[in-house]
C-alpha cells in the first residue's frame, strides 16, 4: 500500500520543491528572454512581434503558449513565467511512474521510477526555468506511453504537439511509425496489408502533420506574422517560413562557451550554466549563486552504465527472438532522443537537450534494478544493493540542490561542487 502511494507522495513533494521560491532568480534566466517574450506576444497579438514589426522565430508555438498560460493566470512576473514548467515537470514524474507500472506491474519499481525522476537535477532545473525542452520531453513521453498502450490516435496527437514544441520530436515520430510498419509487414501479407497500413499512415503521417499545422493557428489568422504576406497563398507563406527556420537551424554553428558535444552529455561533461551571480548575504566575503543545468551526477553516471547494459540485453533478446517491452522502449527513446545529435557535430548544441531522452535512461536504471532484485543473490542482498544506490543518489541530489535551486552559498561551498573543471 505504501509503495502504491509513493509516486503521489513523491510528486506532491516535488511540486512543492518546484513552486517554493520559483521567482528566484529574478529576471530572465538563460533563454527565458526569448520564450517569455514570445509568450507575452502570443497573449497580446497571437504571434511574435518586435515593436510593431513581425519577429522571425525559430521554434513552433506550443511551448510558448504553455508559458503564456502561467502569465495569464499569475501575471507578467517570474512566477507566472515558470508556473507552467513547474506543473508539467511534476506531471512528468507521474507519467513516468505510470509507464514503469504498465511495463513491470511492480509497486516497488514504480516507486523507484518516480523517485529517480524526482531526484534528478536536470529535470528540476528545467521545471523551474521557462524553456521549451521540458514540454518537449513531456509530450514525447506521453506519446511513447500511449503508443505502448496501442492508443495510436492519441499518441499521434501527442507527438504532433511535441513537434509543435520543438522539431526534434520528428525523430520519435519516425521511429514509432517505422516500428508500427515493421510489425504490420511481419504480421500480414497480400491484401491484408492494405487496411492496417493505411490506418498507420493516417495515424503517424497525416494526423501529426494536421496537429502540427493547427498549432500555428495564431500565425494563420493574423496579418502580423513574420512573412505572412510573402505569398497570397497562406500555406505557401507558411512553407517559406519553415524553409527559413530550417536554414537557421542547419546553419547554427556559432561558438558558445557552454556548447557541449553529444559524446559528453550523459556523463555531464559540460553542463550549461543558466545563471550565475556573486551577491552578498552568505556570511562570507565571497558568495556564489548559480543555476546549473546538470543532472544529478551519480544518477547520470549510473544511468550511462544502465543504458549500455539495457542495449546489451536488447541485442541478446534479438538473437533469442524474444521481445521485452521495456528494452524496446529504452532503445527507441535513446535512438530517437539522443543518437540523432551525433550527426550534427558542427551545430551549436547543449547538454540540457538531454532532458528529452532522460526518461528512457531512467527506465534503463529501473530495468537494471529489476535484474538485481530478480537475481539469485542471497536473501536481502539484492534489496540492499538497490536501496544503497537509491540512497547514494538521494544524498548526491541533496548535495547539489543549491545549484539546482539557485541558492546563495559561499564561494568555497560552490567551488567544492565543481567536481570537474569543465563544470566551471
Amino acid at each position: 500500500m505504501i509503495a502504491a502511494l509513493a509516486p503521489l507522495v513523491i510528486a506532491a513533494l516535488s511540486l512543492l520543491l518546484r513552486l517554493v521560491n520559483l521567482s528566484t532568480p529574478k529576471g530572465y534566466v538563460f533563454d527565458e528572454v526569448y520564450y517569455v517574450d514570445g509568450a507575452k506576444d502570443f497573449l497580446k497579438f497571437g504571434v511574435e512581434v518586435t515593436g510593431n514589426k513581425p519577429e522571425f522565430i525559430v521554434h513552433p508555438p506550443v511551448g510558448k503558449w504553455l508559458i503564456a498560460s502561467g502569465i495569464k493566470i499569475f501575471g507578467n512576473n517570474e512566477f507566472g513565467w515558470r508556473f507552467a514548467v513547474a506543473i508539467v515537470g511534476t506531471l512528468l514524474i507521474l507519467l513516468f511512474a505510470r509507464l514503469v507500472h504498465v511495463l513491470f506491474y511492480s509497486p516497488l519499481l514504480t516507486a523507484i521510477g518516480a523517485a529517480l525522476m524526482a531526484m534528478d537535477g536536470l529535470a528540476l532545473v528545467h521545471s523551474r526555468t521557462a524553456l521549451l525542452d521540458l514540454f518537449l520531453a513531456f509530450f514525447v513521453l506521453l506519446a511513447v506511453y500511449l503508443w505502448q498502450r496501442e492508443r495510436h490516435w492519441w499518441a499521434s496527437i501527442s507527438i504532433g504537439l511535441a513537434m509543435g514544441t520543438k522539431w526534434s520530436a520528428i525523430y520519435f515520430l519516425a521511429i514509432l511509425a517505422l516500428v508500427c510498419l515493421y510489425r504490420i509487414f511481419t504480421s500480414y501479407s497480400g491484401k491484408e496489408l492494405v487496411k492496417p497500413t493505411a490506418k498507420k499512415i493516417l495515424q503517424y503521417g497525416l494526423l501529426p502533420i494536421f496537429v502540427y499545422v493547427s498549432t500555428w493557428t495564431g500565425w494563420f489568422i493574423s496579418n502580423r506574422g513574420w512573412d505572412r504576406q510573402w505569398s497570397t497563398n497562406a500555406l505557401a507563406s507558411w512553407w517559406h517560413y519553415h524553409a527559413e527556420m530550417l536554414s537557421f537551424h542547419t546553419g547554427l554553428t556559432e561558438k558558445h562557451s557552454y556548447q557541449a558535444n553529444p559524446w559528453s552529455w550523459m556523463i555531464m561533461g559540460r553542463p550549461t550554466s543558466f545563471f550565475y551571480d556573486s551577491p552578498q548575504g552568505c556570511g562570507s566575503k565571497e558568495c556564489a549563486q548559480e543555476v546549473l543545468a546538470i543532472g544529478t551526477p551519480f544518477l547520470w553516471w549510473i544511468g550511462t552504465v544502465a543504458v549500455l547494459v539495457a542495449f546489451g540485453f536488447w541485442f541478446r533478446s534479438l538473437l533469442l527472438k524474444k521481445t521485452d517491452a521495456a528494452l524496446n522502449l529504452i532503445v527507441i527513446g535513446i535512438s530517437a532522443g539522443y543518437l540523432p545529435w551525433f550527426f550534427f557535430q558542427k551545430r551549436t548544441v547543449f547538454t540540457f537537450y538531454a532532458i528529452v531522452f532522460e526518461p528512457f535512461m531512467l527506465l534503463a536504471i529501473v530495468y537494471c534494478a529489476k535484474l538485481i532484485l530478480d537475481s539469485q543473490l542471497k536473501s536481502g542482498v539484492s534489496q540492499a544493493i538497490v536501496a544503497t544506490v537509491i540512497v547514494v543518489i538521494f544524498l548526491n541530489f541533496i548535495y547539489f540542490l543549491p545549484l539546482f535551486l539557485g541558492d546563495v552559498i559561499t564561494y568555497d561551498a560552490w567551488f567544492k561542487r565543481m567536481w570537474l573543471s569543465s563544470w566551471i
